[in-house]
């Protein structure tokens, strides 16, 4: 690795944004540079570490071994000096970053609207990288620095990974607006479980869903006949089938479902905020967090269909 004495933060932060964007265009466009002064530091780096670092592979570029590695310290260096930077100065109104979401479907439409909102009004120089969730690679990822908070549940969180509670959700039982069943007394459990019915799987396809134990528990199997990997077309398919789904609360009303009453309810679930223990300190992670837990102590949505 000749010449390390030459290498200095700003370099730092470049290969950072890239194991982050894998994309050159990206990262200079975010950090104010042209592609091809993102190109040079990235030859230079190469040069530092006598590695690729990032090989392309179509309209992307993949990491090597070693840039992995190297990922996980340069992002604890960066935050330890931002850390240093910060103290005793941290305003969100001027900071200047980039952090990582990732988040499930159901967050984005129930969480991130609101806090987004708030986030621009009082950080407007922060900007925000929402990805898609992947539950395999959470905390890998939440520990490599690829991502800095996560919108999730717990059981996708592994135990060295620290999370907040945000709020309880409760999934409402609907059908069609059109359905009949929405009219009717309400059901039992055992009724419940021979109707056809959707479920979401966005971390794996198939026909399991989240509340396939407490059916269990009662001795029933559902007659789950269709799974979609988010809630976003739900009532749409729901509005032009015979099925039911258990649908988030805080994501209704939908004019194109209606509920099902039901003699019990299904167990509530939780929603939380997890983040790696590096940035425990962080004072835009804490602040962050804060917002999160405050707004989410709140009404978050006001939705009309």
């Amino acid at each position: 690795m000749n010449g390390m004495q030459k290498l200095d933060i700003k370099q730092l932060r470049i290969l950072n944004a890239l194991l982050a964007e894998k994309n050159l265009s990206r990262v200079a466009d975010n950090m104010g540079l042209t592609q091809q002064a993102i190109s040079e530091q990235l030859r230079k780096l190469r040069d530092v570490f006598a590695d690729r670092l990032l090989v392309r592979q179509g309209n992307s570029m993949v990491p090597t071994p070693l840039a992995l590695e190297l990922g996980t310290k340069i992002h604890t260096i960066l935050s330890d000096i931002e850390s240093l930077s910060q103290v005793n100065e941290f305003s969100p109104a001027t900071y200047k970053g980039v952090i990582t979401i990732s988040a499930t479907d159901y967050a984005i439409e129930a969480v991130l609207p609101s806090f987004l909102r708030v986030v621009r009004e009082q950080a407007p120089h922060l900007k925000l990288i929402v990805t898609d969730f992947e539950s395999d690679q959470l905390s890998a990822k939440l520990t490599s620095g690829e991502l800095d908070l996560a919108l999730t549940f717990p059981p996708f969180v592994s135990n060295d990974i620290p999370w907040a509670h945000l709020f309880d959700e409760q999934h409402i039982c609907v059908a069609s607006a059109c359905s009949e069943l929405c009219n009717q007394a309400p059901l039992s459990l055992e009724q419940l479980a021979s109707l056809p019915q959707l479920v979401i799987s966005p971390s794996k396809a198939n026909l399991k869903g989240s509340h396939d134990r407490w059916f269990a528990e009662q001795g029933l199997e559902r007659n789950i006949v269709m799974s979609l990997p988010s809630f976003k077309g739900a009532p749409d398919v729901l509005y032009t089938t015979d099925m039911v789904a258990f649908y988030p609360s805080r994501l209704l009303p939908n004019s194109k479902v209606a509920s099902i009453a039901m003699d019990v309810q299904p167990p509530k679930f939780e929603v939380i905020v997890a983040w790696h223990p590096r940035t425990q300190h962080s004072q835009i992670h804490q602040w962050l967090l804060g917002k999160l837990q405050e707004i989410c102590g709140k009404s978050l949505i006001n939705r009309a269909y």
